[in-house]
């Protein structure tokens, strides 16, 4: 499958850069969900591209799952081109809408 260059390996090298884009979106939405930047730099770390946004406006951007660093389950939804990683946004998944592991949305 053609991930766009949407690769975790790539995500996490720009994280490593600090080549890092906080939308104003994100920051609010993580400060109202009191999420820490660290654990969503966590999360992208320990984690996995569960979704995959083609489509999104301007850049290509995924879903990602991972931890906080208490070990909680943390989604960040994040885009890429080449030089920026872009964290849009940042969640704790609800069990009511994500299986056991929050990886797979369920049908309601």
């Amino acid at each position: 499958m053609n991930n766009k260059g949407l690769e975790i390996a790539k995500i996490i090298d720009l994280l490593n850069k600090q080549n890092i884009y906080w939308t104003k979106h994100c920051l609010n939405r993580l400060q109202q969900r009191n999420i820490k930047i660290d654990d969503v730099k966590n999360a992208i770390k320990t984690g996995k591209i569960i979704e995959y946004y083609y489509d999104d406006y301007p850049n290509p951007s995924c879903l990602i799952l991972g931890y906080s660093k208490e070990h909680s389950f943390l989604h960040v939804v994040c885009g890429i081109n080449n030089e920026y990683l872009f964290i849009i946004t940042a969640y704790y998944p609800d069990s009511n809408q994500w299986d056991e592991k929050m990886e797979k949305r369920r049908n309601n």
